[in-house]
């Protein structure tokens, strides 16, 4: 059965999360997501690949980890995610104590979509050089399973690097929350085998899907599973999509090519504006259940 979600830019000015959590689990959505960037560098030069001129809510949203543990604790059954969390701007043993702790009070709720970055001076501030950034998160996603699942855990690589500790609680879901890839570059699919539990990507519209040089997501998804299946690794990778419009045609499109999860795009904007774009989605996701 597919699993129907949402994402939003949690920000200071829009619906906030507690009461958007309790308004999509009384509609029966699956899951709720939030965007993360610790800051914008007001001198910025790394251009927004989503066009020209940078939307405000980068700039203006809460920290993820606070906002989806507000929304746990309105909420029973809603899981709670990341849509992405920038590992490159997170301590390695700092973000791990986060994650775990905030699976193991939610029950075991947490979905964690993660990535990279694209703003080479916003991870410039963070202290990691943008041309290692993958290496980065690599190495610090590693060192986070390590510290999930050992009693005295240590990892010693070229970024990360630290003798055996002790770090509890554990996350409630065995070996951690999922780990889902928002990236789609040639690496991606190795990148998932290898490190992650699922494939996290942003949607494109047909037309831009159909054009040279786009995301393929069934070939992208063929690929992550045979890659898989040579790893060695058991079960089967999370096929996750994130700003999916509110088209019929184009959700039906999306389950047929192989996503489990389907995410909607909410605005970061008042309930006013949001909460009848959720009784529309939930329309449409309940008329696919």
């Amino acid at each position: 059965m597919v699993a129907f979600g949402a994402l939003i830019f949690p920000t200071d000015y829009s619906i906030q999360p507690a009461p958007l959590a309790k308004a999509m689990e009384q509609r029966g959505f699956e899951s709720l997501f939030v965007t993360e960037h610790t800051h914008i560098p007001a001198s910025r030069r790394s251009p927004w690949p989503g066009g020209r001129e940078l939307p405000k809510e980068y700039w203006h949203t809460h920290d993820p980890y606070v906002a989806l543990s507000a929304a746990a604790a309105v909420t029973t059954t809603l899981k709670v995610g990341t849509g992405i969390s920038l590992v490159t701007e997170h301590d390695p043993i700092a973000m791990a104590k986060q994650v775990a702790s905030l699976d193991f009070m939610s029950g075991g709720r947490l979905l964690l979509g993660i990535g990279a970055g694209w703003n080479a001076e916003e991870m410039g501030h963070h202290g990691v050089n943008f041309k290692d950034r993958w290496k980065v998160t690599r190495e610090r996603v590693l060192a986070m399973r390590k510290i999930w699942t050992a009693e005295e855990a240590e990892f010693h690589g070229e970024f990360v690097d630290f003798e055996p500790i002790w770090s509890y609680p554990k996350p409630a879901q065995p070996g951690g929350p999922k780990v889902l890839l928002g990236a789609s570059s040639k690496y991606a699919f190795d990148r998932v085998a290898e490190y992650c539990d699922g494939w996290f990507p942003i949607h494109q519209d047909a037309s831009r899907a159909k054009a040279s040089g786009a995301v393929d997501y069934a070939a992208g998804m063929a690929t992550i599973r045979a890659k898989w299946k040579e790893r060695g690794r058991a079960g089967a990778p999370d096929f996750t999509i994130f700003g999916v419009p509110g088209d019929p045609a184009r959700v039906d499109e999306l389950i047929e090519m192989g996503f489990n999860r389907l995410i909607f795009g909410l605005p970061p904007a008042n309930a006013d504006k949001v909460l009848p774009l959720l009784d529309r989605y939930a329309a449409l996701a309940h008329s696919r259940a």
